[in-house]
């Protein structure tokens, strides 16, 4: 009887270990994505976390208008810029920043924060470098998955694109 406890108790041990090892490989719900672009020969990225709608009502429900939002999920969005930079007339110097978007039904801002490496949540507006209006349009079909997208509009020029459910906001980038 005692062999048959022991091969019970290491089978045991054995399937834990096993979907204890199995769970990584699962997928996230909102997984790590980067998005970047050089211009003008200079490296511009952000990582942030792409959740995905799941069937949610997403602006005006699980985010709220009139608030602060992360652009993203889990960690606060970073930026990292290797030039100086005008976004949508806001002066950024090159350096790390945090992203964040004020929410309105009608019209985005995109929020640049000075703070880095936060939670997500985090959000402190002392620590504002700026906010700018963003361009809003409409896809023709919801946007499963959050993308936010950077790309160039020419020598010195591009755009970053935050696009999730019902909503494309964009604004233009210049490397000065």
């Amino acid at each position: 009887m005692v062999p048959f406890l022991r091969f019970g108790v290491a089978a045991a041990l054995f399937m834990a270990a096993a979907l204890s090892t199995a769970a990584p490989l699962m997928a996230q719900q909102s997984p790590p994505a980067e998005t970047s672009v050089t211009i003008a020969g200079k490296a511009i990225r952000i990582n942030y976390s792409a959740p995905s709608m799941r069937g949610r009502k997403i602006f005006g429900g699980l985010e709220p208008y009139g608030r602060v939002w992360r652009a993203g999920a889990n960690d606060a969005t970073a930026l990292h810029t290797d030039a100086n930079l005008d976004i949508g007339g806001l002066s950024v110097p090159k350096g790390d920043y945090t992203l964040f978007v004020y929410l309105d039904a009608t019209q985005w801002q995109l929020v640049v924060s000075k703070q880095t490496g936060e939670w997500g949540l985090d959000y402190n507006q002392s620590r504002d470098l700026g906010r700018v209006k963003m361009d809003m349009s409409k896809p023709p079909k919801p946007i499963e998955t959050y993308k936010m997208t950077l790309s160039s509009l020419g020598a010195n020029k591009g755009k970053l694109q935050l696009a999730w459910e019902n909503t494309i906001a964009d604004v233009t980038i210049t490397v000065k």
